[in-house]
């Protein structure tokens, strides 16, 4: 009896005690932690992030980089599945983020009420900053649509995270252009910065996917931490940094 006890003890305390490791993608990081800081308090179990734009967690992935759990973008994770890092049937829609624009405090916002005006804001612009993860990639593509990729060529500086975008925007005096992902901005409004929605119209949204990986080495804590993203209280604290 006085075995069992120990050994039951010591099971719960290693499943209140666990580490689990998260990739994620970087955009998502704001929501994550104050999720992952619930999560411990909750459970006692302690979460450790690391972030990266999409290429550079595919970069680490094909690696052969593990994690207990990864959250990503459905391409990525869709390669994760078809490379075998994935354990069974986990996936778990997390939410989606927008792009906005980030203007200094105490600057004037642009004009972008509509998709002509956004693309008037966008040529009249002293400089044009964003990221080259998912949202940088969608805003190449769009600017091209627009016509007016060629225009804006040499005023365009791209930066690897939506972190280093915004530190360029706060460091600006002139009339700037700085799009990140809206979690980004809401994170950084404290230092300076407000946010401008850009036109529904040309709005695109990023979805992110959770999946437990296949050498978790917490993976009944990964899964746990799953649900917990999922419920009412972890969904709350990601639409708190501007994910849907």
């Amino acid at each position: 009896m006085a075995v069992a006890a120990l050994l039951f003890a010591a099971s719960v305390t290693t499943a209140l005690g666990a580490e689990i490791k998260v990739l994620a993608i970087g955009a998502l990081q704001p929501g994550l932690a104050r999720v992952a800081e619930q999560y411990k308090r909750d459970t006692g179990n302690d979460v450790t992030i690391q972030v990266g734009i999409a290429s550079q967690v595919a970069t680490r992935l094909a690696a052969g980089e593990s994690a207990d759990v990864l959250i990503a973008t459905p391409d990525l994770v869709e390669q994760a599945i078809k490379d075998g890092r994935v354990a069974g049937a986990t996936a778990a829609v997390i939410g989606r983020i927008g792009i906005g624009i980030a203007v200094r405090i105490g600057a004037n916002p642009p004009n972008v009420a509509t998709v002509d005006a956004f693309k008037r804001a966008l040529l009249a612009a002293d400089s044009i900053v964003y990221n080259q993860g998912s949202s940088g990639l969608y805003l190449e593509k769009l600017f091209e649509q627009m016509g007016i990729g060629e225009q804006i060529k040499t005023r365009t500086t791209r930066y690897a995270g939506g972190g280093e975008v915004l530190d360029r925007v706060l460091q600006g005096k002139g009339n700037d252009i700085g799009l990140a992902p809206i979690t980004a901005i809401k994170t950084n409004e404290s230092r300076g910065l407000r946010l401008v929605p850009i036109p529904a119209e040309v709005q695109n949204y990023t979805s992110y996917t959770a999946v437990v990986m296949t050498r978790a080495q917490s993976a009944e804590a990964a899964r746990d931490f799953i649900r917990y993203m999922t419920a009412p209280a972890g969904k709350q604290a990601f639409a708190a940094t501007g994910v849907d």
